[in-house]
């Protein structure tokens, strides 16, 4: 989850990001074939994707989504690149990922894929994302870090820091998700086109990063939430997430990644039954409380 730095961290904010505790695994057998054997499964062990992988060229023998094989077949390449000895004995093998949460939820499928190529391939993890997608990579950052981390990608740096981040009020703290997934891609792609004055937006929301983790009140970091919901719709025009859709809620909410989609924080002085119970009513039946999803 990106607490802060929501298309800011494009341009170099400092951002604020959190583990969650749920994420994939990935076990690697080695195989009597001359191929790849990819299996993906879900939290229900369900396959929702399966390939045949050619060791020639990493292309697809035979695949379930052409998009997501075309996905591996790059990742795959850049894996290679980083270290000419992965795979290159043409062993064929057998490889299962296992997701611990929702495919719909949105948590990382693809940034924690990354994360576990880069291991079985023995790369900086880093380095294989930004060879292979165009993202900030925090989300590959938190897939191994063991708690809330700082992130920052700017021209001078890339770097990560695990930060303590465990307020006094997480009990009020809920995740609602929005029951789509947004397309991270197209997220970007429309923030590059609408930011406007990328430095101040930068500048003001590497703020209200530093001053978020000093709150230890639900009414300061109420404010500091509502502040970068206002900062991303006045640099961007986006409309916040509340106006769209929870303006008669009365705590914050706050969009947590592209706008549109995926995960929201709720904060609330009542209970969380009153919370489901909002929540439930407008048709958003997945309601985490901070300390079932966030790992910290």
């Amino acid at each position: 989850m990106l607490l802060t730095g929501e298309y800011a961290v494009l341009d170099g904010a400092k951002a604020l990001g959190l583990p969650t505790r749920m994420g994939q695994s990935m076990s690697v057998k080695k195989s009597s074939t001359t191929d790849l054997i990819w299996e993906s499964k879900d939290h229900e062990n369900k396959v929702w994707f399966s390939s045949a992988i050619s060791l020639f060229d990493f292309s697809p023998v035979e695949t379930t989504n052409p998009e997501i094989s075309a996905f591996l077949q790059k990742l795959l390449k850049n894996a290679v690149r980083l270290n000419s000895e992965f795979l290159s004995q043409w062993n064929g093998f057998k490889i299962e990922t296992k997701l611990e949460f929702p495919l719909s939820w949105g948590l990382g499928s693809s940034s924690t894929l990354v994360y576990l190529v880069a291991e079985w391939a023995e790369v900086n993890p880093l380095l294989l994302y930004f060879k292979t997608e165009d993202g900030s990579g925090y989300d590959v950052a938190c897939a191994f870090s063991e708690g809330p981390i700082e992130y920052i990608n700017s021209d001078e740096e890339v770097s990560y820091t695990e930060v303590d981040f465990s307020p006094k009020f997480k009990d009020r703290l809920y995740f609602v998700h929005l029951n789509k997934k947004q397309d991270s891609k197209q997220g970007i792609r429309e923030y590059l086109k609408a930011v406007k004055n990328r430095n101040a937006l930068v500048k003001a929301i590497t703020e209200i990063t530093d001053e978020i983790r000093k709150v230890t009140t639900l009414q300061d970091f109420e404010k500091l939430l509502q502040q970068h919901e206002d900062l991303i719709h006045k640099h961007t025009g986006f409309i916040k997430v509340k106006d769209r859709l929870f303006s008669d809620y009365p705590g914050t909410v706050k969009s947590l990644g592209a706008w549109g989609g995926d995960f929201v924080l709720a904060t609330s002085e009542a209970g969380e039954a009153e919370v489901r119970q909002y929540f439930n009513a407008k048709g958003y039946d997945t309601v985490l409380s901070y300390k079932k999803i966030i790992l910290d």
